[in-house]
């Protein structure tokens, strides 16, 4: 299973999933969760989000036409994107999920994003985590 969220890794992390599968039987989950907030019910329309998931899904699969796996991709509605990935990997079934992560220090120490330690601390499978090179900033520059 591979969670995509529109971020430039989401397609390295793709074709990692492709390459990894052992036969073209094999099957790569590509999901998209949109986060609701608490305030409404989960399933509200979410009509901007929802054409945003749909338009990320779409160039992921894209992506893995160019390998011989199968491919499923799903958007889903939640309260949290980790509880989600979670949900869906144990549903599924999965063997793996795969995350990419960008470079990011907190307090001058590197930092896992959400929603990677609640899926590292929950997943019923293997999870790969592939972070991208840090980028080097210039002083005084963002």
């Amino acid at each position: 299973m591979v969670p995509v969220t529109g971020d430039p890794n989401d397609e390295d992390m793709v074709r990692l999933a492709c390459e990894l599968l052992e036969s073209s039987r094999s099957r790569v989950h590509i999901l998209y969760v949109i986060e609701v907030e608490r305030s409404v019910p989960v399933d509200s329309e979410v009509a901007p989000e929802a054409a945003k998931g749909e338009q990320v899904l779409k160039d992921m699969e894209q992506v893995a036409r160019n390998y011989k796996c199968q491919m499923v991709a799903e958007l889903v509605q939640a309260r949290t994107a980790g509880a989600a990935v979670v949900h869906q990997a144990v549903d599924k079934g999965v063997e793996a999920i795969v995350l990419g992560t960008s470079h990011l220090e907190r307090f001058g120490a590197y930092a896992l994003t959400e929603p990677i330690p609640y899926i590292l601390k929950n997943a019923p499978c293997r999870v790969l985590i592939s972070r991208s090179a840090p980028v080097k900033v210039q002083a005084g520059r963002p």
